[in-house]
């Protein structure tokens, strides 16, 4: 069995990656092993001197990955040009920071000294997705490298390409042998290496079901887990909000990279006062947006990354309409090739349908009517979810007051939900647990060492 890359745009058969058997992983395994103590005993500021050459690389062949991302999982071209340039960022932001968040921190007791220190654990497994196929692996590698740890990759089975093209972006940076490895491994194959001795921590940024495969692994063999999962982000409108503005930008916010993003706005929560206004801006918006190739000038919305998601979001669809939801653009699935839908917009969302309780990952907005702010905080919380949201008011305190009161791991006040190297990122419920970036991603994968000297 091997990895196929198909472009979801055609439905054409790129190439076929080959699976590794358990020999070769053994291998790479070790390699990892051998690597991190070398890596590790480095200065901080010789290992940040490659996330800069790193950043560089990026740079340097960012059309070229760019190409990779929209042939294999259908992003358009604008959207995977930002997402190489967001990640090279990332990297010479933690060249930047990353020998002040891992110095030692003194601390005053009845010792003579005390301090602690940050040490790397060891080496790291990296579980990632394919809609964000470089963001979501530079930003837990960039974080754990600087550290000192080593990492090696298991990549969504649907974009092989993008997990060779960084691999060989580390090897191009001048990292060391075994530091940064990709591994061409199946399924089955994630749950052994979770369990081998050689692996000291985890990563995964994925499905609720998939976080609770791996939290389980992991928590049997008492491995470090970051999990960062699904979102049904609240995009909540009050009475008082920019309405133009709001409607801008939560077009942005649920339509790019097609809705395939765990942190975009995924229910449109409504006060009646604001609710007709908003509809018709945001409608208005949404509108112009024109699917089709992804890699053609013009294009505003690629395809969904495999036929079999749009199929599942289209179902999400018909069960909304089919118990009294009112379809007010698109909902129609295409016909032809390539794993298109429509920006859709569902108004009158309520409970009992499964785009109130399920994660809606496609271009499709849910519109939910509320009464009053207090209804739609009522709203905002009632999922099982807890990753980001935001709130749209022109009295910032008033916003800011609400975005406490958000059962979120972020809140935003008329800003549209986004990761940012600089602040930590990550969920509470059912979203996950852990955060990536900032200095709290850093730490997740230290040993937070207490030393005390007399």
């Amino acid at each position: 069995m091997g990895f196929p890359s198909v472009d979801p745009a055609s439905g054409e058969k790129l190439r076929d990656y080959p699976e590794w058997d358990t020999t070769r992983l053994d291998r790479a395994l070790d390699l990892a092993q051998a690597a991190t103590p070398r890596w590790g005993s480095l200065e901080v500021g010789e290992r940040c001197k490659k996330l800069r050459e790193l950043a560089q690389v990026l740079e340097r062949h960012r059309d070229e990955y760019a190409e990779i991302m929209s042939r294999e999982m259908g992003k358009v071209m604008a959207e995977a040009r930002a997402e190489v340039e967001k990640c090279a960022g990332a990297c010479e932001y933690y060249a930047d920071e990353a020998p002040r968040m891992l110095a030692d921190l003194v601390v005053g007791t009845d010792a003579r000294r005390s301090l602690v220190a940050y040490q790397p654990l060891g080496v790291v497994l990296a579980i990632m997705p394919w809609n964000f196929p470089f963001w979501q692996v530079i930003r837990a590698a960039a974080p754990a490298l600087a550290a000192g740890n080593a990492m090696v990759l298991k990549h969504a089975d649907n974009v092989p390409g993008c997990a060779m093209a960084l691999d060989q972006a580390f090897q191009e940076a001048g990292f060391p042998t075994g530091v940064f490895q990709t591994l061409m491994i199946s399924i089955p194959a994630v749950d052994e290496s979770i369990r081998d001795p050689r692996i000291q921590a985890v990563t995964l940024t994925g499905s609720e079901k998939a976080g609770m495969v791996v939290g389980k692994t992991a928590g049997e063999m008492l491995k470090k887990c970051v999990l960062e999962l699904g979102g049904s982000d609240a995009f909540v409108v009050l009475d008082d909000a920019d309405i133009t503005l709001a409607a801008t930008q939560g077009c942005i916010s649920r339509f790019q990279n097609t809705g395939q993003s765990c942190i975009a706005a995924k229910r449109f929560i409504l006060v009646e006062q604001a609710a007709d206004a908003f509809l018709e801006a945001f409608r208005a918006n949404a509108a112009l947006l024109k699917y089709g190739d992804p890699r053609a000038e013009g294009t505003t919305l690629g395809p969904l990354a495999r036929l079999d998601l749009r199929d599942k979001l289209h179902g999400q669809v018909q069960d909304a309409i089919e118990r009294g939801a009112r379809p007010l653009l698109g909902c129609q699935k295409p016909t032809g090739k390539g794993a298109f839908y429509p920006a859709s917009i569902l108004d009158g969302v309520r409970p009992g349908m499964r785009v109130w309780s399920e994660e809606v990952f496609g271009p499709v907005a849910c519109v939910i009517r509320v009464k009053d702010e207090e209804e739609a905080l009522e709203a905002a919380n009632a999922t099982s979810y807890g990753l980001g949201g935001s709130v749209w008011t022109r009295d910032s305190r008033r916003g800011e007051a609400f975005a406490r009161r958000m059962q979120s791991g972020s809140a935003f006040v008329n800003r549209m939900v986004k990761s940012d190297a600089r602040l930590p990122f990550g969920g509470i419920k059912r979203s996950g647990h852990g955060r990536e970036l900032s200095i709290h991603g850093i730490h997740e994968f230290v040993n937070i060492k207490t030393i005390s000297i007399d």
